[in-house]
């Protein structure tokens, strides 16, 4: 970290380090920022966008039927940008043959889905706290790599952003030492639950560079830290239900979101990564909207096409279990629909014969069946 890229006014302070260098100490919570006719006017359409997501709480029977899908999405996404890569199908594998060898990737991102649902679980018992932090950030390394360093646990060492095995006097970003980890650590804390005046989507906004600049782990940080942006939006009621993530879009910014947030430190850009956030926000709405949609109707359709066949109640469970967890097997059907196995085989066979179901392991025995049209919808770059 070049020490010389930072200019005058930068939000923070340089600690030396036993190495010889010198590492970065954010200042406090928040800055000071004067909120001028554009900002606002960006503010306004990310709130308007936000807002219309509303409606899948509200008037969604079953709103799981569009988040379960869209938490699928988050996961690989914000895996990725930490260069973890994993399919919704592996995902789906995994899901329904826990215990069967799979790659170590796949089960990292299984992990980020577990600790999505993990949180949004202790949110009703415990607010976003340092604590919550730990207890998500075990949930996302365990018996995965990088548990080398103590799951759930921060740091007791210096960390660095930059390549893998770059001397650390090369480094990109050199995080605060432990000792001012803890203290910076604390402020964050109390800035979660300040009674300010701030905007919450730019509270947000701030947080999320705040813990970024922090990387209070050895490993984890980031998709912890956007796993947070999702929980404070429920905890903070923007959101009703956890339908809206931000990874993908960061992931198509992947540079930019990257600078956006080093500038931050280096220069006081806040406005700068704000509108880059909010345009997200704008951006993940509609996409979230629209990706709701597509599930929505997908689901009219598969529903009208069996019923032709003068489809069963148990067969019409089973399409909409789809949309909840796009696999199945004929145990989990037949737990499900309260059947033998031989009659929700039965059942499985005609959403095949339909073209809901493919078969995806090959085998004749222990099958697995999957909607690749649910899994088209999450994996989707886009819909432009």
């Amino acid at each position: 970290m070049d020490i010389s890229d930072f200019k005058d006014g930068f939000p923070g302070r340089f600690v030396k380090v036993p190495d010889g260098v010198f590492a970065f100490v954010p200042d406090p919570l928040p800055p000071k920022l004067a909120l001028d006719m554009e900002l606002v006017d960006h503010l306004s359409g990310a709130d308007l966008a936000i807002g219309g997501l509303k409606w899948i709480g509200k008037r969604l029977p079953n709103p799981h039927l569009v988040v379960n899908p869209l938490r699928t999405r988050e996961a690989i996404y914000s895996s990725m940008l930490e260069g973890t890569i994993a399919t919704a199908k592996e995902l789906l594998m995994l899901d329904a043959l826990p215990k069967q060898a799979t790659r170590s990737e796949a089960r990292e991102v299984a992990n980020y889905i577990l600790a999505i649902k993990y949180g949004m679980a202790r949110l009703g018992e415990l607010p976003v706290s340092k604590r919550l932090i730990c207890e998500l950030h075990k949930q996302l390394l365990s018996d995965v790599r990088g548990q080398e360093y103590p799951p759930g646990e921060f740091r007791r060492q210096q960390n660095a952003i930059g390549m893998k095995g770059q001397p650390i006097e090369q480094v990109r970003f050199l995080p605060p030492p432990v000792s001012k980890m803890k203290s910076a650590l604390d402020d964050l804390e109390l800035f979660l639950h300040s009674n300010d005046e701030l905007p919450l989507l730019i509270k947000l906004a701030l947080v999320h560079y705040q813990f970024e600049a922090i990387h209070p782990f050895m490993d984890g940080n980031g998709r912890i830290g956007r796993l947070l942006i999702t929980l404070l939006m429920c905890e903070w009621n923007l959101l009703d239900v956890p339908c809206l993530y931000m990874s993908s879009y960061f992931e198509r910014n992947k540079d930019a979101y990257k600078d956006h947030l080093l500038l931050v430190s280096q220069r006081a850009a806040w406005k700068d990564w704000i509108h880059f956030f909010l345009r997200g926000v704008i951006s993940q709405s509609k996409d979230t909207a629209t990706r709701a949609d597509r599930l929505l109707d997908l689901q009219g359709e598969y529903r009208d096409s069996i019923q032709t066949t003068r489809a069963t109640a148990t067969l019409l469970t089973l399409v909409d279990d789809l949309f909840l967890d796009p696999w199945t097997t004929t145990a989990a059907a037949a737990s499900l629909l309260k059947m033998t196995h031989r009659a929700a085989q039965g059942n499985i066979d005609k959403l095949v014969a339909a073209g809901i179901l493919v078969e995806a392991t090959g085998r004749l025995r222990y099958r697995i069946y999957i909607a690749p049209g649910i899994i088209e919808i999450i994996e989707k770059d886009s819909f432009d």
